[in-house]
């Protein structure tokens, strides 16, 4: 069986020729693949390692679970779609929700297995049908609005909990990681939220240095008179150990608020599998169910020992359209480092450091480009917002999701924010959709662009009819 972990040497294996790719399934000489896996570490560690601090989760097993992941991801796609698996950040606002409600970091993963698992499932059913089921039941102007009530739904986070603790580092972070994500080019505008989160690092060290310790909300919300910075976790940390695991826990009501976020996942996977078959001139679309489903599987993975879920990342994938390489060699040689750093509590220690001043700068860009990925779907589907049948539904289920409206339909059973919005928008959709006059179906196709290559060219009527 080709699991894609042979690899031709590209030309000389020393310097690709101008404008030349080194494929998938080639690779430079093994120093060069090493040191492009150290590359792409470093490109997924700003998310990978702030993603589950802000879901209250080990970083050491996020880091670690993604190499995992990685491993998985690349076998099941026998090494055609090259691509690093980290830590998603569309699940925060999800665990943000269920710790508010009581819940326990075995509640928050428990939920996301469950989502794990229905990712699987849809990912055989794209295998099964086609990427059209899809889009039938997820078109642009519903995935887009489900992404963007997801990350819009996180600003209180940021207002309540990390801003307050250190109010002036957490605007110089933010200015300085807005400067970093604009003026930077090629690869450093990839990495710009680990330059803001060493920068951050870097001013509350002098602040405490310089102005002692600020009297403000700590971690756990209390005032006192702290540090802003305190490191005295790192020295007491091992150089070489486990990260600490534990089980899941299923509650209902977690798992409701978890569920949305596979509309986010679908069309994460769908996006970077159409971006990488671009990128590499090859056609992916028979990859896309797999990738899903391996997606689907890795989180499961990673939830079921106390992770983080995991999905594809654009970081990685703004490295490889930098320097041309998409040689899967390189993705396990990531993979290998990420499986070091995870049995590092050392490194552990730095991060679970990170002053919640430097966080509130870095959240509010970072949660802001969440929502607003929602938009870019909108724009990039040609979604006509004049078009009632798109306005009412979308505009419903955002409010409800970004106001975490709550209806409560028993005493022990209640549905609010994302998982509320999400239904609003996904029913009241296609609810009105049944209802509406021909000639509003009519405006608004079904299929995304980014993706319709999945489908064939005689299949492209909104109305599902197939008539051209």
């Amino acid at each position: 069986m080709d699991l894609g972990v042979r690899w031709r040497m590209h030309g000389d294996g020393k310097s690709p020729a101008p404008g030349a790719v080194v494929r998938p399934d080639e690779r430079l000489t093994w120093p060069r693949t090493v040191g492009l896996g150290a590359q792409h570490v470093v490109a997924m560690f700003g998310a990978s390692f702030v993603a589950p601090v802000l879901m209250g989760l080990d970083p050491n097993l996020a880091i670690m679970m993604s190499g995992v992941a990685t491993v998985i991801f690349l076998l099941a796609t026998r090494g055609r779609v090259p691509s690093y698996l980290g830590c998603s950040l569309s699940f925060v606002g999800v665990a943000a929700v269920i710790r508010a409600d009581g819940g326990t970091s075995a509640t928050v993963t428990g939920a996301i297995l469950v989502v794990g698992v229905v990712l699987f499932l849809v990912g055989l059913a794209v295998q099964r049908f086609g990427a059209r089921i899809i889009h039938a039941a997820m078109p642009p102007i519903v995935t887009g609005a489900v992404v963007m009530l997801i990350g819009f739904n996180l600003a209180p986070v940021t207002a309540t909990t990390y801003w307050p603790q250190d109010q002036w580092t957490a605007l110089l972070v933010m200015l300085f990681t807005g400067l970093a994500v604009v003026c930077l080019r090629g690869f450093w505008s990839r990495i710009a939220i680990f330059l803001g989160l060493v920068f951050g690092y870097l001013i509350s060290w002098i602040f405490d240095l310089t102005l002692g310790k600020i009297h403000s909300a700590d971690a756990s919300g209390k005032v006192t008179d702290h540090w802003r910075l305190d490191l005295s976790g790192v020295s007491k940390a091992d150089w070489i150990g486990l990260p600490s695991f534990h089980g899941p826990t299923f509650q209902w009501s977690a798992i409701l608020v978890a569920l949305p976020v596979v509309i986010a996942l679908v069309a994460e996977n769908a996006g970077h599998v159409k971006a990488v078959g671009e990128m590499t001139g090859d056609s992916l679309d028979d990859k896309l169910g797999t990738a899903i489903s391996a997606d689907g599987v890795a989180s499961v993975l990673s939830t079921a020992v106390g992770g983080p879920p995991n999905t594809t990342y654009s970081e990685n994938i703004g490295v490889m359209a930098a320097t041309r390489v998409y040689s899967t060699a390189a993705y396990w040689a990531a993979a290998c480092f990420a499986l070091l750093f995870g049995v590092c509590p050392k490194f552990g220690a730095v991060v679970a450091a990170i002053p919640g001043g430097v966080l509130g700068g870095i959240t509010v860009i970072l949660y802001g480009m969440i929502g607003l990925l929602g938009a870019q779907i909108w724009l990039h589907g040609k979604v006509d917002l004049r078009n009632p049948l798109n306005l009412v539904p979308a505009a419903a289920g955002i409010i409800i999701g970004v106001g975490n409206v709550t209806m409560k339909f028993t005493d022990t059973f209640s549905l609010s924010g994302i998982a509320l919005g999400t239904l609003v928008v996904i029913t009241g959709y296609h609810a009105l959709r049944a209802f509406a006059p021909a000639h509003l179906k009519t405006q608004q196709p079904l299929l995304d662009e980014g993706t319709s290559s999945y489908d064939k060219p005689d299949e492209g009527r909104a109305d599902g009819s197939g008539k051209p």
